[in-house]
């Protein structure tokens, strides 16, 4: 078993390997990279990425990337299709085609059809002679020195340099597209971003209780709303449902220190009289916002004029709004 020293020393050399290949394809970029960026971006159809293997897995991470910054992809296994699954391309698509070698027999056999049907092919091929270079129309040199694997054979560094690549490739089209932060957040409404730009503050409102208490209220009413909602906060509320006030937990901490006849006082007495609010449609990372800003844990949420509910730091922390 290899010492602790020659594993690091091993991990090391295999990150030096792979970094240094994506350097050298950085170094191979040439007019093929700008027209491929372009056909892509004028072509009516999807772009369908292909390979086998170890190229295959890593097309389909490029799929997943193109299709969630604004390019439509569909991955399609070089094996399976031409077992049927040509019928998924459309006379405008494009093709990306990944290969180490472009010579493996599943490549020769697919080329040829995918030629027959007129799309536009693009090679991510570590030899450009080879058959598959020779038959595409734009080639992206992904050659590399040789595999992090010491026996140079494991797919590592080949595989790393159609990752950076296929990486590069959406970022330009991302970047062309003029694809911004909503668009990404349309594709990914369950994410933290997409809760960013799209969670309303009504929204989260809506899943608490609406605590609320008249002027005149006691301080034990008051108690027994707080600590019947367990918000830590009530609305103090007219009779047209519009807010005068708010009573805290912190209310009633000061309130229990400077009076000694409690009794006698009502919720008008001990509520803060301007307190923070957002609208209801207005967003929760707005309301998370004007939380931090004056140091707060609870926000009152009005619709217009009129008392909507509450939301609390803790709602916001849970939805992963930070």
């Amino acid at each position: 078993m290899k010492s602790k020293k020659s594993i690091i020393h091993s991990a090391i050399s295999t990150l030096e390997l792979e970094a240094a290949a994506i350097l050298n394809v950085a170094k191979n970029l040439n007019a093929d990279f700008e027209s491929a960026v372009s056909t892509i971006l004028q072509c009516n159809g999807r772009v369908i990425v292909t390979g086998i293997g170890k190229s295959a897995i890593i097309a389909q991470k490029i799929v997943a990337t193109f299709n969630s910054t604004g390019t439509p992809a569909i991955f399609m296994h070089a094996a399976d299709a031409i077992h049927g699954d040509l019928g998924m391309i459309q006379v405008n698509d494009v093709i990306i085609c990944l290969s180490k070698s472009g010579n493996t027999p599943e490549i020769k056999v697919l080329i040829p059809l995918l030629k027959t049907a007129g799309n536009k092919l693009v090679a991510m091929v570590g030899e450009t002679n080879s058959f598959l270079g020779q038959q595409a129309d734009l080639i992206l040199n992904t050659s590399v020195e040789k595999e992090a694997c010491p026996h140079n054979l494991a797919p590592t560094t080949s595989t790393t340099a159609q990752l950076a690549l296929g990486d590069a490739l959406a970022i330009c089209l991302l970047e062309s597209r003029e694809f911004n932060e909503r668009d990404f957040a349309k594709y990914h409404p369950g994410g933290s971003l997409g809760k960013k730009l799209y969670l309303k503050a009504g929204d989260l409102a809506l899943s608490n209780e609406k605590p609320s208490i008249s002027p005149s209220a006691s301080v034990k009413e008051v108690l027994i709303e707080i600590s019947k909602n367990r918000l830590g906060a009530v609305a103090v509320i007219d009779n047209k449902n519009e807010v005068l006030g708010v009573v805290t937990d912190g209310d009633i901490r000061r309130m229990l220190e400077n009076n000694a006849n409690i009794a006698a006082l009502k919720a008008e007495d001990i509520m803060g009289k301007s307190p923070k609010s957002i609208q209801r449609n207005a967003l929760a990372v707005d309301a998370l916002d004007l939380i931090r800003k004056n140091n707060i844990t609870q926000l009152l949420v009005l619709d217009k004029n009129t008392y909507f509910g509450i939301i609390h730091l803790h709602d916001l922390l849970n939805e992963g709004i930070v």
